[in-house]
């Protein structure tokens, strides 16, 4: 017995495609018999990696990528939380992977950067920590994306901290 997503007409059934990482957040995971934790977001910040690394190589243009990304993000979280009905539903996962992006961006595109980011970005973002997590009290979408995008600025810092200290990571 699986969750079916809401119905949803227009332009709504194609932002919970996206919202929800083309339902990949619809998966059952039950890990240590922890019920509370859907792993959706972690599935959510797996899917983002591989298109990490296909964000252009230009800062100019990773930047203006980046900055849509989010922006449609927003747009698009928004209308899926009305679709669910419920603020921040475990179902969306675009936040994550436009998280992860933001993450590792302007940062060398090597395993370990890449690695440390993802891990980094799931520790921070599970644990919700001020002054990001107050970010979550946004209305709508905006409220879904800049809570991960907060958290993810944090961990593009630390990454940068972490290759000033050990160069060998990059």
């Amino acid at each position: 017995m699986g969750v079916k997503p809401p119905r949803s007409d227009g332009t709504g059934g194609v932002c919970l495609l996206f919202a929800t990482g083309c339902y990949i957040s619809y998966i059952p995971v039950r890990i240590l018999g922890l019920r509370k934790w859907s792993g959706a977001g972690l599935f959510g910040t797996i899917l983002a990696v591989p298109f990490a690394l296909l964000l252009p190589e230009d800062p100019f243009r990773q930047v203006l990528l980046l900055a849509a990304s989010i922006g449609t993000a927003v747009w698009v979280c928004d209308r899926a939380e009305r679709s669910f009905k419920g603020h921040d539903d475990p179902r969306i996962v675009l936040d994550e992977i436009v998280g992860l992006w933001t993450a590792v961006a302007l940062l060398p595109r090597t395993l370990a950067v890449l690695g440390l980011g993802f891990i980094l970005f799931r520790a921070l973002d599970s644990v919700k920590l001020p002054p990001y997590s107050w970010l979550d009290r946004l209305p709508g979408g905006l409220g879904i994306v800049a809570d991960d995008v907060g958290a993810a600025l944090i961990v593009n810092l630390l990454v940068r901290v972490a290759l000033a200290r050990w160069p060998g990571l990059a």
